[in-house]
């Protein structure tokens, strides 16, 4: 659990922006309803060959429109934002939903390529999808993983970043920072890192990766009742041929237990010195997130530009986009437009 950061009062958009944005999310109201009944799906799908990857996508909203790409974390999948995608493509943006390399429809062009989850190759990906894409310049909002990249993404190429949406803040890590001790509690929270660095954590999550993903929800979201339809409709995308290989190596690599691939060395030791991020942020955090996260205090600092934090109430736990979609909708567009 979190307090709000505690920050001059800000705001990206002017009071009549506002009121537009709040009437326009009211409309989305409908949308966000349907998701009480039988679980929709993002679909169709899309791919592109993008940097090592075949990349698949969801896409919605107008061709044209603002460019905004949402990227998800561990153990879920694009359907983190089941009612954020279409709530903002009916808002006019272009949105860009991929799968992480390791999930879902995303497969490695090469079975030689290195199944390596270091966090600045997740980067990479989206920077090509971008490329391939050619989009120059997008929002770029996430969760987990998903947050990360985003905030590596606007440290690395903040000419590519219009403006970041981040839930748990600044997430860009090190190999040095990950061989740092915590007191006991935190460690028990890591308890999964420490499994994956066994063979036997390997094999077990390759068996078990369906219940493993399971109790990683009810743990990081202790008050959020999904049900079995919700749950398994993403769990499908656990059942990519590269997921255990790029989650345990992604683990791993945090630790220092394993290598990164040479030719991203550079960008790591740009990410080491843990640079502040210049662009448009607005920091998001659940009231009940129960995975390890930081406190807003501790990377306030951390954001040079236009920065405003948010705590979301209601019993909301680690992934809010999907527990707390309209929040994490006006988070974006107020970014966007900002």
């Amino acid at each position: 659990m979190t307090s709000s950061l505690q920050l001059p009062r800000r705001t990206f958009l002017a009071a009549a922006a506002l009121g537009a944005a709040a009437t326009q999310l009211a409309a989305l109201t409908p949308a966000f309803a349907q998701a009480a009944g039988a679980p929709r799906r993002l679909e169709p799908l899309k791919s592109i060959d993008a940097g090592t990857l075949n990349i698949g996508y969801y896409e919605a909203g107008p061709a044209n429109g603002a460019p905004v790409i949402l990227l998800h974390g561990w153990p879920y999948d694009i359907h983190m934002f089941v009612d954020v995608a279409p709530a903002l493509a009916a808002a006019g943006f272009r949105v860009i939903v991929p799968y992480l390399r390791g999930y879902g429809t995303t497969r490695f062009l090469s079975a030689d390529t290195p199944r390596n989850g270091q966090q600045s190759v997740v980067a990479v990906d989206i920077i090509a999808l971008m490329d391939a894409l050619k989009i120059q310049v997008a929002t770029v909002a996430g969760c987990d993983w998903g947050a990360r990249t985003a905030c590596i993404m606007a440290a690395l190429w903040p000419q590519r970043v219009k403006a970041l949406v981040s839930v748990s803040g600044y997430l860009i890590g090190s190999q040095e920072a990950g061989k740092v001790p915590l007191p006991p509690q935190a460690e028990l929270q890591w308890w999964y890192q420490y499994y994956f660095a066994t063979e036997r954590g390997r094999a077990g999550y390759e068996k078990n990766r369906h219940d493993f993903a399971k109790l990683i929800w009810q743990t990081a979201s202790p008050k959020w009742n999904f049900d079995a339809a919700t749950f398994d409709r993403s769990a499908v995308a656990l059942d990519n041929p590269d997921h255990v290989a790029i989650t345990v190596h992604n683990y791993r690599w945090r630790l220092g237990l394993v290598e990164g691939e040479a030719k991203y060395q550079a960008l790591e030791d740009r990410l080491a010195k843990a640079p502040v991020i210049g662009v448009p942020t607005i920091t998001l955090e659940g009231d009940a997130n129960g995975a390890p996260h930081p406190e807003p205090s501790a990377y306030a600092k951390k954001f040079s530009g236009r920065y405003e934090h948010r705590l979301v109430s209601g019993g909301i736990g680690h992934n809010l986009p999907q527990e707390a979609p309209e929040a994490f909708t006006k988070a974006v567009i107020d970014a966007a437009r900002g």
